[in-house]
């Protein structure tokens, strides 16, 4: 990663794929590094957080609990200092065994080459299970 905000479609692509690869090992350490030391993460209905601390905790808990994380992250949108992805992935809940599935949308607001606001909302769900949200 660089100091600098993607400027072009085939740079944001490339920093997606970047971010996608260090969640399959977790590689918090350099996940970490990617985000402002300011940052202000809004993740599905956690409370919003702020700070390196908290999102080094969250990082951590998920990946005690999300065994064998697999992750395909796609760029959709690039504008100014904003990029938008959307995410699908699967993994086994270490506490239930269940096989899980999610997809969502990421907005990443970004500051001198990293990511200063995270917003993210998204479906999980159990695989081979009706939709949470009761429709269908």
């Amino acid at each position: 990663m660089t100091d600098c905000n993607p400027q072009t479609i085939e740079e944001a692509r490339a920093f997606v794929a970047r971010v996608e690869s260090l969640f399959m090992p977790w590689d918090i350490p350099a996940l970490l590094a990617g985000f402002t030391d300011d940052c202000v993460v809004r993740f599905g209905d956690l409370p919003e957080f702020r700070g390196k601390t908290a999102l080094e905790r969250l990082f951590r808990d998920r990946s005690e609990r999300q065994k064998g994380y697999r992750l395909r992250k796609e760029l959709r949108a690039l504008m100014g200092d904003t990029i938008a992805n959307y995410w699908e992935g699967e993994w086994e809940d270490r506490v239930t065994g269940a096989n899980m599935t999610g997809r969502g949308v990421e907005i990443w607001v970004m500051r001198d080459g990293k990511i200063a606001v995270w917003e993210a909302a998204f479906n999980i769900n159990e695989v081979g299970k009706p939709s949470a949200m009761g429709l269908v």
